[in-house]
């Protein structure tokens, strides 16, 4: 004769599951929090101002890298984090120096098996050029974040502890291995290559116009929705253990009515290498080409950029790039097409293969 489960024996056996499972759960070890170092550099984000409502004329740099934890304690839930004060200046003063100390640095703390992230806070008016420095010479695939504030920490509002918040969970995150150098601002993931700053002012400064971000943090999560394909980090030919300079390389503006001034001056200090951020498409003006051409005679690198901010510099476009052995920017922007052509000429003076790392990265 065949029993049917009384609804008493059910329950019973529902309550000895539901113990069973939290009890499993009861035993299961916390997952591990990831080890984040934050390598402070100053900035807007270490800023104070006069009054609370002071979110501009206030003065960069001020506040060390351990109040800026203590400010956000909510930073002990999502990674076990110290920190150290490498500079402590506005980011306007960032020079080549200041980029190989802080590279060599991170490229120290991610060999070492404790630390599984970094995350370096840094003034907005050369926070991209930093990061994308760091995308070409960063030879870990762990994350690195860069973060900054457009209020300073005194302010009504001010970004700066949940930006801080945010880059810590990134670095933390295994969604951010092998992604390359990240900037996580105003709650969205950016690319180190494609991101620049594009308002003086306001939260939403930084951004990819054309090719987009990454994706967003919400929710103390991070969501990925496009990579960039342009090698980096651990895949790059660039390698700055041993330098302790960089080449120089100028930038030359162009406008209407522009001479050669600039760009004679660039050369006779001794330039290496010229980025000419052209009108349009990269186009050189009769009174400054004879100047370039004379440049390049001389060993000088020139490689063409827009002032546009977006878009393909088009080779054999605008100038006889082949014919002038002259170089294109490719979709980096002036400032940006310095610093990659900087570690180029660190390789090679050929311009054939510098052509190619612009095409590369």
């Amino acid at each position: 004769m065949t029993h049917q489960p009384t609804r008493r024996s059910m329950m019973a056996l529902f309550g000895f599951m539901l113990f069973v499972a939290g009890a499993a759960q009861a035993e299961a070890p916390p997952a591990r929090l990831a080890n984040v170092t934050i390598l402070a550099t100053g900035g807007t984000i270490a800023g104070t101002g006069a009054t609370s409502t002071t979110t501009v004329g206030y003065t960069a740099a001020t506040v060390g890298v351990q109040a800026l934890i203590k400010a956000v304690p909510e930073l002990a839930k999502v990674a076990h984090v110290s920190g150290e004060q490498v500079f402590q200046i506005a980011s306007e003063n960032m020079d080549n120096e200041h980029w190989l100390t802080l590279a060599k640095r991170v490229n120290v703390l991610l060999a070492q098996s404790n630390v599984d992230g970094i995350v370096i806070t840094h003034g907005t008016d050369t926070l991209e050029e930093t990061a994308y420095f760091l995308d070409l010479v960063v030879k870990s695939r762990k994350p690195v974040v860069l973060v900054g504030a457009m209020r300073p920490s005194t302010a009504l509002s001010a970004d700066g502890p949940i930006n801080l918040y945010n880059a810590v969970l990134l670095a933390a995150s295994q969604e951010a291995v092998g992604k390359g150098v990240l900037v996580a601002m105003n709650d969205q993931i950016q690319a180190a290559r494609d991101i620049t700053k594009t308002n003086t002012s306001t939260l939403d400064a930084f951004r990819t116009p054309e090719l987009g971000m990454l994706g967003y943090i919400q929710g103390s999560r991070p969501f990925f929705y496009r990579q960039s394909t342009r090698k980096h980090t651990i895949d790059t030919e660039f390698d700055v253990s041993a330098l302790t300079a960089l080449p120089q390389v100028d930038i030359v503006y162009g406008y209407a009515n522009v001479g050669p001034v600039a760009l004679d001056a660039f050369v006779a200090a001794g330039a290496k290498g010229i980025i000419h951020a052209g009108v349009g498409d990269g186009s050189l003006a009769d009174k400054v080409l004879p100047a370039l051409k004379a440049a390049r005679a001389k060993g000088v690198l020139i490689v063409r950029a827009s002032r546009v901010g977006q878009g393909i510099l088009a080779r054999n476009g605008e100038a006889k790039d082949d014919e002038l052995d002259f170089v294109v920017a490719d979709t980096l922007n002036a400032q940006k097409a310095r610093i990659l052509l900087m570690l180029a000429l660190t390789r090679t003076g050929s311009s054939k293969e510098i052509q190619r790392m612009f095409y590369t990265y």
